[in-house]
Parts: structure tokens; C-alpha cells; sequence
């Protein structure tokens, strides 16, 4: 059976998303009418951070929001679904917001204004040694970069968006999750430790040193929306593998994570205890 997981923190970012819905994707320089229009939490530091937290996970948070109506009800939200927030604080510039389009499909593309999310710094933080840490592309690359030196325990890296990540963080990182385009665009992964690959409806797999490893299906399901599901993988790929549970399993837990996540609209999906999904 699967080992219990162990605590988690999250540095990185926290948005508004601003999400419209409509029947197709606009081509460049096309108007489409008839959308519907949502506001809900996101960025992909806060939506990590509440899926681990809904997997069952003990979860704080690192990262910056606007001294604005946003930023205090985005930190309220990550409170509400058992995020410790006490490392979230107040930064110069407003709180970032993310710009998604969603079809009917459930595929979309998103605009990312960083605004406090520039901020984020981890100048004071102490990383336990027993906790993982997870950390995305969305605020400063040398932040993250940092966290090669400051982090003791397991240290997973979503390469998200995808920028060319310095030796010495693809050589420390027990983790780097990418998504298939990502992938083909940073090949200093082939090096690195072990990396999870997404491949959408398709499932995803594991390579440790460009070697592949595992892989698992995705779970068919009725997509309503994909803009949670990366981000509910990561979160769940991190915890079961940080647990120390084997290659297979984890990723199997991961994709069903992932699969669920898209049967739900907003970033920040509900989710079962992640044993649940094994």
C-alpha cells in the first residue's frame, strides 16, 4: 500500500483568473461573441498548493499577492481549503491575474500578468528537511533557482512555463514536471534526475536520466474545462513520489487526478484524498 504523505510547501505564485467560455478558441486577430464570463482564484503556486491540500496533505505556502481586494480574498480562499498562508505576503504591485479563454472542448489559452507574483522571494523562509517543496516558473526564475541551495529534503520543480533552467537546478531537483511541448523545448531535462511528462488525454510518463521509465493511460472522462488538471497532477505526482511510493502507482494516481480535475470548471477543482485514486 501506499506510504502516508509527508508535508508540502509551495513556492510560487497566486492569481485572479479571469475566464471566459466560449464555443471555439478565436484564431489571431478573430473576435468571438457569446462567452461567458468567471472570476476565480488561480495562478499555479495557489492552485498546486489547494489541490495538495484537498489530497490530504499538510500544505503552507510561500508567495506575494496585491495590498488589494483580489489578494485578500485570493489568501482568504487558500486559507479556506487548508492552505497555511502565514508565508503569503503583501508585495508592491497589484495581485497577478491570469486571462484564460476556454472552448467547449475544455481547451484553452491563457495571457499571465505576474504583478506581485515579481515579488516573490524566499530571503528568510527555512525549508524543513522532511518537507517537500514544489515551485513553478511563474515567479522569478531566480527564486526558483535558489531553491537548489536553500531546499534540504525533495525538491520538485514544475517547468511551467517552459524556460531554460540553470545546470545547477535541473541536476538538484528530485522532480521536474512538464507538459509534452515543454519538454521538447528545455532538452537540458534529458540530464535530470527523473521527470514527469504529460501528454493531455493520453496519460503521461516518467524518465529518470532521458530513460523512460513508467507510463499510465489517462482515465476517459467528460472534459469540462483543462485548466486545473496540470497543475492537479503536479501536486499529486509530487505527494506520492515524495511518499515514496513506486513509479507506477504514482503516476497512475496522478493521471486519475488529472482526469478528474477536467470534469470540473476553475483551476482550483475538488478532489478526493489521493489514496483514493490508486
Amino acid at each position: 500500500m501506499p506510504q502516508t504523505m509527508g508535508p508540502l510547501c509551495v513556492v510560487g505564485s497566486i492569481n485572479v483568473d479571469v475566464t471566459a467560455s466560449v464555443e471555439r478558441l478565436p484564431a489571431p486577430g478573430e473576435t468571438v461573441l457569446g462567452g461567458s464570463l468567471r472570476r476565480d482564484a488561480g495562478g499555479k503556486g495557489a492552485n498546486q498548493a489547494a489541490a495538495a491540500a484537498r489530497l490530504g496533505a499538510r500544505v503552507r505556502m510561500v508567495g506575494a499577492v496585491g495590498d488589494d481586494t483580489d489578494g485578500r480574498a485570493m489568501v482568504q480562499n487558500l486559507r479556506e481549503v487548508g492552505v497555511d498562508a502565514g508565508g503569503i505576503w503583501l508585495g508592491e504591485h497589484p495581485t497577478g491575474t491570469a486571462l484564460i479563454t476556454v472552448d467547449d472542448a475544455g481547451e484553452n489559452s491563457i495571457v499571465v500578468c505576474a504583478g506581485a507574483n515579481a515579488d516573490v522571494t524566499i530571503d528568510g523562509v527555512v525549508f524543513a528537511p522532511e518537507e517537500a517543496v514544489l515551485a513553478q516558473l511563474e515567479i522569478p526564475r531566480e527564486t526558483v533557482a535558489a531553491l537548489a541551495a536553500a531546499v534540504p529534503g525533495f525538491l520538485a520543480v514544475n517547468a511551467a512555463p517552459a524556460q531554460t533552467l540553470p545546470d545547477a537546478l535541473v541536476s538538484r531537483a528530485d522532480l521536474v514536471i512538464v507538459n509534452e511541448t515543454e519538454y521538447a523545448a528545455l532538452p537540458e531535462l534529458a540530464a535530470a534526475r527523473r521527470v514527469a511528462v504529460t501528454f493531455g488525454s493520453a496519460g503521461a510518463a516518467l524518465f529518470e536520466r532521458g530513460v523512460e521509465v513508467a507510463r499510465a493511460a489517462a482515465p476517459r472522462v467528460q472534459a469540462v474545462s483543462s485548466v486545473g488538471a496540470g497543475d492537479a497532477f503536479c501536486a499529486a505526482i509530487t505527494l506520492a513520489l515524495h511518499a515514496g511510493w513506486d513509479a507506477e502507482t504514482a503516476l497512475r494516481a496522478a493521471c486519475a487526478v488529472g482526469a478528474d480535475a477536467v470534469t470540473h470548471l476553475g483551476a482550483q477543482p475538488p478532489l478526493r484524498e489521493l489514496a483514493a485514486y490508486v
